[in-house]
Formats: structure tokens, sequence, C-alpha cells
């Protein structure tokens, strides 16, 4: 194992607030993603073709689900285990998630890839746990790997076509997206010392680490080949997502009406999921499409 160094249902459109002022405001068309039957619903990763990844919960546990041409896909249960969610869709469909065998031990948390309707598990070897966050059109595999806890234990990972593990030397990481060709990695980054999480980059070995202007923490969930990071960040008015553009340009996104929202996933279009908390304290799913900027 090789470690690196550290070198269709609702529609509302929204201005969102730029927190830098060097950029064009951009728009975008929001659309709410439930699951029918789900008492909570989250997207998580978007394909280039706008096929979305994510999970959900009802009276019968947590699921993964794919969402494509307004179609949902029949649930995604991993064989045997108790929880199962869909984090990250390549072109192609393959899906990435984690299956749960308790609810509470995360040593028993693992990822796994679905493709062609046949799972296979996602661990590196020499750790208890993983996260499979994200899959590339390479069919790369980016996440993390634990033991017990999420804490120094915790690293981020690339998993290559042939089965590779790549673990990344820096304790409480987690690599959750990339470029097409891998040379730059987001991810989030937990400060063991303060306490404060960031979101970073890590292109060409090196390492860069973030936070969204004002906020307490910053969390990087997925890159698109241009270099743009989604994610959210907490500031002392509750939990924003955010674009940031390759040049270091924030935009803040809060889907209207809530009061909380956290993006995931973005595709090379600039499309975007994530999830959001409505004013009677329910989760769902969103896609924020692009529209013209201004």
């Amino acid at each position: 194992m090789k470690r690196n160094s550290l070198r269709l249902l609702l529609s509302l459109g929204c201005i969102l607030t730029i927190l830098s002022a060097s950029s064009i405001a951009q728009s975008f068309t929001f659309t709410a993603i439930d699951v029918p039957g789900a008492v909570f619903t989250a997207a998580e990763g978007i394909s280039p073709g706008g096929a979305i990844a994510g999970f959900y919960t009802d009276s019968a546990g947590t699921h993964g689900f794919v969402l494509s041409n307004g179609v949902f896909s029949p649930p995604i249960n991993y064989p045997g285990a108790i929880s199962t969610d869909a984090r990250g869709i390549s072109p192609t469909g393959a899906v990435v998630g984690t299956f749960k065998n308790s609810l509470t031990d995360v040593s028993q948390w693992h990822g796994y890839v679905l493709s062609h309707g046949v799972f296979t598990e996602v661990q590196a070897p020499g750790y208890m746990g993983s996260i499979a966050q994200r899959i590339t059109p390479t069919g790369h595999i980016y996440g993390c790997v634990h033991d017990t806890d999420f804490g120094a234990n915790m690293r981020g990972f690339v998993r290559s076509l042939s089965g590779h593990y790549s673990v990344f030397d820096v304790p409480s990481s987690m690599h959750n997206g990339a470029t097409p060709a891998g040379n730059t990695i987001a991810g989030l980054y937990n400060d063991m010392t303060t306490g404060v999480r960031y979101g970073y980059i890590l292109a060409n070995g090196t390492f860069m680490t973030f936070l969204v202007p004002g906020s307490l923490s910053t969390e990087g969930w997925d890159m698109s080949p241009q270099g743009n990071v989604v994610g959210d960040f907490t500031d002392s008015s509750g939990l924003h997502g955010f674009l940031r553009t390759a040049d270091g340009t924030y935009t803040k996104i809060d889907f209207p009406g809530a009061t909380a929202t956290a993006a995931r996933g973005i595709n090379p279009g600039g499309d975007i999921v994530g999830w959001y908390v409505d004013s009677n304290n329910k989760t769902h799913g969103f896609l924020a499409v692009p529209t013209a900027a201004e």
C-alpha cells in the first residue's frame, strides 16, 4: 500500500451571494428532489450526463438511489448490510457509496462500487473501515479510510481501476473529488489541534487548505474538471453550500427558504447537487442548474 507524502418537483430561481467581489454573479435554477415515500432525501453526486446519486430513508431504512431522466432506480442495498448510501456516479453509471453493518461502530462502515449490477467492496488493506465518495470517468475511486473513528487515523485514499490503493499521509483527511487526470484533488481536513475543519486542494503534490471567508468551518466535497470546488461551510447564521472557482472566488449557495443547505457534487457543466433542510426540519435533495450570468 503506497502512502503519498504531503507534497423533480419544485423549481425556484435565485441569484446567489458572491463572497468575493472579483467575479460575475452566477444565478441558478433550483429543483427539489424527494424519493417518493421518503422521510429524508439527500443528493450526493452527479454524472456528466446529469444522472444523480444519493440516498434516502423510509420506514424500511436507508437506501441508495440513482435519478436519471426523471426516473428513480430501484433501491440500492448492499447485500446483508443494515444501511446503504450512494455518493458518486460515473459517466457509465457505476455507483460508489458506503454500506453499514452497524449504525454506531464506524469500523463496520465500508465503501463499495456497483457496476453492471455487481457489488465490489472498496476497502484499503490495513484499515478497518472506509467511505467511498466519488468515482471519476477513469474509474478511480476517492474517499477515506479509518479505524474506529474519524480522527487522526482517517486518511484520504485513491483506488485505481486495477484495485491499487494510494493512501494520503495527512491525518484526518478525506479525498472527495478530483479532476479527470487526478492531478488535482479536493477534500476536507480536520486540524486535530484546533478542531477547525478546512477544505483542501491537493494539486500536483502541493497541499493547500482553505476556509470560506467568514466561516467557522469549511468542507470540500467535489471538484469539476475545471477545478471548481463545491462543499459547505458553517458561519454564525448556520450551514450553507458554496462554489469555489479555480481562481479562488466563492459563491454562497442557499436553497430558497431553507434553514440549512449543503452542496455535495458538481459535474462538468456546473450542475450542482446537495441537500437542504426546510422550515419543518425535513431534509430534501436538490439540483442547482446554472443560468445566464449577470
